[in-house]
């Protein structure tokens, strides 16, 4: 499985056949001398599985600018999981390099990525992975314990929408009322970087669009810079920049 990564700066390729997702605010374009949050460079990642090599990023160059949203479009497979990953801290590369701010984490210990993470990196899953036996104030006050600069916990759950749900606990909320909580639990830190994998993966279109205009509303006004990887090339409709992912050449 090797990638191969083409850049668009619209969404205006994907099939106006499809149905899209369109927020109420989407963020600015940004402008080309914003600061460049991450730079990867002849990334690579290969996984060992008995005697096969499977190569999920082959020579992957990326650069994401602060402020950005950005989306990143491919099949199952095509290794958006995977650079993702690399890009936030939880995986290291094979080979090449990735720079966050100039500092290149590929020369990073366990504590500076945990650090990383826990610091300036905000995970958003399909999943939601939420503690059931915790409200939704309980489930963020564990991120803002350990935080160094959290916002009030009451603002983040008004971003997202749920004030009137902050003491109901997860069995008690729908999928897309789950994977806000899920965003605000992100976001309650206050994080240089939102990544979010398949965000609206367990949910049905409308339920998606909701999510996805928070995570759009979080870019919006609070400058955050956003990543969404999907296969879904509907979603790609809302970013200001679009990056493929494929097994093969584009």
């Amino acid at each position: 499985l090797q990638s191969h990564v083409c850049i668009s700066s619209a969404a205006s390729d994907v099939s106006k056949r499809q149905q899209t997702y369109r927020p109420v605010t989407l963020s600015s374009m940004v402008s080309p001398t914003a600061t460049v949050s991450f730079k990867a460079q002849a990334l690579t990642k290969v996984y060992a599985m008995g005697d096969v090599e499977v190569h999920a990023l082959r020579g992957v160059d990326l650069e994401l600018r602060a402020g950005e949203f950005v989306v990143m479009l491919g099949p199952s497979g095509s290794g958006k999981t995977t650079l993702l990953n690399i890009l936030g801290g939880r995986d290291v590369p094979s080979g090449g390099q990735v720079w966050y701010h100039g500092e290149d984490l590929t020369r990073a210990g366990d504590a500076r990525l945990t650090r990383l993470r826990r610091e300036h990196v905000g995970f958003v899953f399909q999943f939601y992975n939420l503690i059931p036996s915790l409200t939704v104030r309980e489930n963020l006050a564990l991120v803002t314990d350990i935080a160094p600069h959290p916002m009030p916990i009451d603002e983040a759950i008004a971003l997202v929408g749920l004030t009137a749900r902050q003491h109901h606990f997860p069995s008690q909320l729908s999928g897309g009322e789950q994977q806000r909580v899920a965003i605000a639990r992100a976001i309650v830190k206050r994080p240089e970087v939102l990544l979010c994998d398949e965000p609206t993966g367990a949910l049905d279109y409308q339920t998606g669009k909701m999510v996805l205009e928070v995570i759009a509303r979080i870019n919006a006004e609070l400058g955050t810079t956003a990543v969404v990887i999907t296969h879904n090339a509907a979603i790609a409709a809302m970013a200001a920049r679009v990056v493929y992912l494929a097994d093969g050449p584009i």
